[in-house]
């Protein structure tokens, strides 16, 4: 029985030939995307911003979006959202956080019951003070910030220094390349969407490891070859596993997006954008920038050079 291969077994595709069009367009889409940021900014949910959020089901056909606004317009919350949540009778209601602290917040959802009255089902409530979500958005920046150190100490010590450096840039090049998706698309950005921020840098760092660790080899291997020639083949030999993994991943990914609902959308969302701009960045960012940290052959490690003339001639 044969085996289904995305990547053929012998594939020479000239990787570093196109870093000159890769690191130029990831230039660009990086400060495009930290200028989306500045501009547009980003659509916090109540994780960050605090208030309150009620999602409701009216229970007399689909939901007339425009008479909840107006009613809920009667009773003087301030900036109140009102958008349909999935299906036709489904409504996700935001208020913002109210003067007077926690009292005033949770008497929010009164005012609110006092207004729609029965004709509406109850599903979900999430009141956030504004200390909380304050406290939330200063966790989820320092978790980020964490994994990057912890990505830049382990790689430091299981590789040489270049590869750390290589491993943090293009980790960074992932969570800033997510950051612009979401101010572009303006997503609903909470806690679910740092959870898949940090789930992209382990899944990002895994692949760029799984690259490193083949150059690595490879330099044992054979020492006398140009290291864009070696970064080539060494990518070519990891294609098929990447583009498998990543593959199979967005399978489950996709299945999820499409019949999770709307509460897990933004987490699904961020992590099938990660997934493709995760494997963009460990073949097209992280190996490249190896040339640019002026990798030598000579790091690689110390194994006799008749045996890597050897293997390089068997090969």
């Amino acid at each position: 029985m044969r085996h289904i291969r995305f990547v053929p077994d012998d594939t020479k595709i000239r990787f570093m030939w196109l870093r000159s069009y890769s690191f130029p367009a990831s230039a660009i889409a990086g400060i495009a995307s930290l200028v989306m940021f500045a501009i547009l900014g980003l659509n916090y949910g109540i994780d960050f911003q605090g208030g309150t959020l009620i999602e409701i089901r009216t229970l007399d056909g689909p939901a007339s979006i425009a008479d909840i606004r107006a009613e809920l317009g009667q009773i003087d919350l301030g900036d109140v959202q009102v958008q349909s949540f999935g299906a036709e009778d489904e409504v996700l209601i935001r208020v913002e956080t109210q003067e007077g602290g926690d009292l005033a917040q949770q008497s929010v959802v009164d005012r609110v019951r006092l207004v729609l009255g029965e004709q509406v089902e109850y599903r979900r409530v999430e009141v956030v003070g504004p200390t909380v979500s304050s406290e939330l958005a200063q966790a989820g920046t320092i978790g980020v910030l964490v994994a990057l150190f912890a990505v830049l100490v382990y790689i430091w010590f299981r590789f040489e220094w270049q590869f750390a450096l290589g491993a943090i840039i293009a980790t960074v090049h992932d969570v800033v390349m997510t950051i612009g998706m979401f101010a572009l698309v303006h997503l609903e950005f909470n806690l679910s969407s740092i959870a898949a921020i940090l789930t992209i840098v382990g899944y990002s760092l895994n692949d760029t490891v799984v690259v490193y660790d083949r150059i690595r080899e490879n330099l044992r291997r054979y020492k006398k070859m140009s290291l864009p020639e070696l970064l080539d083949v060494s990518i070519n030999q990891t294609l098929s596993r990447t583009t498998l993994t990543s593959f199979t991943t967005l399978l489950a990914l996709f299945a999820l997006f499409t019949f999770g609902g709307e509460v897990i959308r933004s987490f699904t969302f961020a992590m099938i954008w990660g997934i493709f701009i995760g494997t963009y960045s460990s073949i097209f960012i992280a190996a490249p920038i190896l040339i640019y940290l002026q990798l030598r052959p000579s790091s690689g490690g110390d194994e006799p050079a008749g045996e890597g003339k050897a293997e390089a001639g068997a090969a």
